[in-house]
This record gives structure tokens, C-alpha cells and sequence, in this order.
């Protein structure tokens, strides 16, 4: 189909500029980090200086938080953290899910709700028992402690999610798989998980930046600095008093940001099909 001018025109103005104003207003947060690491001090605390573009680059800031701060320490502690605790609240979430959109049992439909709710409880609420409960178990300043802690919110909302996404798979295929003499561990193993992947994939992206953005139990209960969460480390030690290390701050909170975004790159399609599964029904 040909366009005239005109409507080539108008198909720009009301398609592709929307997008483009989206696009921008989606990255100038990681535009406005990186040049801000990329400044030299006299720069940045230039007044006078062009706010939105670098005259001379240095890479000092990321200097100063590679060499003088345990940066990698606390990626890597983050990542650890991250990655069990996903798999932790994927596993608990698929067999929760799935017992509760195929199974039939008495108050299902509660206990649905219920394990919902609990998501919505705030953790400001909930850290000092939980402080608690670590201290009693001598977990505190220890991995374990952020492991066993953050599947408590993890598990509700991928539970919810996954139920869903488990409602949108024809029972007819599992009934197959039933009658041919499978059981139920291997219909859920060899036919519902490879249908649900768009599913555990958005459940798994959730639970991973949740993880990965955690602040709160991370100040709590860690207090060793090379056991810090990055979120933690970067506030806690590029922070002193009314002294603000905005460079070397950018700079961490640009690199803590990589392993995010690279996850959402890559799953992108798989979490916004899974996300909206179940929406609409017919």
C-alpha cells in the first residue's frame, strides 16, 4: 500500500513520535548516569557547565569504585543472592500454581487470595521479626539471611502469576498425558512447564530484579561490608554524612543496573506474553 506524502507525514507524527518521546523518557535516566560518571569533579560541580554532555571524559569514577570500594564483592554476593533465591521462588511458585489453577480442594480459592494478600504486606512491617527470626537462627551477616528472606515475597506473586498462566493451558492435553500412564510429576515436568515457559520466565525476570533492587533486609541484616548487596554498598560507602560521591555513584548505580537490563533484553517477548496471558479468555 502506497502513502502520500501527507500521510507519510502523519503516520510520522503519530506513531513514531510518540515512540520516540517514550524512548527518550525511558533512557535519560541511564543517559544523565553515564555522563555523570564520565565527568571530571571540577566538571561536575561546574554550575556553569553544559549539564547534558561531557567536555572532557575520565573514567576516575570507575576507578575509585572498582579500586577503592568492594564493588565486585557486593555484584557478586548480589548475583548469588539473586539467582537462588529466584530459583527457590520458581520452584515453590510452579508446584503452588499449579496445585491451586488444577487441583480441587476445599478453600483453594482462598487460599489463592490469601497468598496474594500477603504480597501486599509491606516490608517495613515485616523486617523486625524477620530481624528476628535471623538473630535467633544466627543468621544475621550472612548470605543465607537474604536467601531464606526474600522467597517470602517472591513466592506470593509468581504463585499468583503462575496461576494464571497455568488456567490458559487446555486441560484436555494434560488429560491425555494422564491417560497414557503419566503421572502427575511428569505431566507437569514433559507437557505443562514447556507450554508455561512465557510464564516462569515472566515469573523468574520478577523475582530476579526484585531480588537484585532489595534494600531494606540487605541493610538490616548484612553489616560486613564485603557481604553487602550492591543497592547497599554503593549507598552505604559512596555516601559519607553531606558528602556525595556523585560520580562514583552514577557509576555503580549504572554498572548494578547491567545485569537488569541484560535479562530484560534477552526475555523481553517471553515476559509481556506472559504477563498479559490469561487477560482475556474466549
Amino acid at each position: 500500500m502506497q502513502y502520500s506524502a501527507s500521510q507519510r507525514f502523519r503516520l510520522m507524527i503519530g506513531t513514531y513520535a510518540p515512540i520516540g518521546f517514550l524512548l527518550v523518557l525511558m533512557l535519560f535516566p541511564f543517559y544523565w548516569m553515564l555522563i555523570t560518571s564520565l565527568k571530571t569533579n571540577p566538571e561536575l560541580y561546574n554550575a556553569q557547565a553544559n549539564p547534558f554532555w561531557v567536555v572532557k571524559p575520565t573514567l576516575d569514577h570507575y576507578a575509585r569504585l572498582l579500586g577503592r570500594t568492594q564493588f565486585l564483592n557486593w555484584a557478586a554476593n548480589t548475583m548469588v543472592i539473586s539467582i537462588v533465591s529466584t530459583l527457590i521462588s520458581l520452584t515453590c511458585a510452579v508446584m503452588s500454581g499449579y496445585a491451586l489453577a488444577r487441583l480441587r480442594f476445599r478453600g483453594a480459592g482462598f487460599l489463592g487470595t490469601a497468598i496474594f494478600v500477603t504480597y501486599l504486606v509491606p516490608n517495613a512491617l515485616l523486617f523486625i521479626p524477620m530481624a528476628e527470626i535471623m538473630r535467633s537462627l544466627g543468621l544475621l551477616n550472612n548470605l543465607l539471611a537474604l536467601i531464606i528472606t526474600y522467597p517470602t515475597f517472591l513466592i506470593p506473586f509468581a504463585t499468583w502469576l503462575l496461576m494464571a498462566y497455568f488456567k490458559t493451558i487446555p486441560k484436555e492435553i494434560e488429560e491425555c498425558a494422564l491417560i497414557d500412564g503419566a503421572s502427575r510429576l511428569q505431566t507437569i515436568w514433559k507437557i505443562v512447564l514447556p507450554l508455561a515457559t512465557p510464564g516462569v520466565l515472566s515469573a523468574g525476570i520478577f523475582a530476579f530484579t526484585l531480588s537484585w533492587n532489595e534494600f531494606l533486609y540487605a541493610l538490616i541484616f548484612m553489616t560486613s561490608s564485603e557481604l553487602k548487596t550492591v543497592p547497599v554498598g554503593v549507598v552505604g560507602e559512596l555516601i559519607r554524612a553531606d558528602a556525595y560521591f556523585w560520580g562514583a555513584l552514577m557509576a555503580g548505580a549504572l554498572l548494578g543496573s547491567v545485569p537488569v537490563a541484560f535479562v530484560y533484553s534477552f526475555f523481553v517477548e517471553s515476559y509481556v506474553s506472559g504477563l498479559t496471558a490469561g487477560a482475556v479468555k474466549g
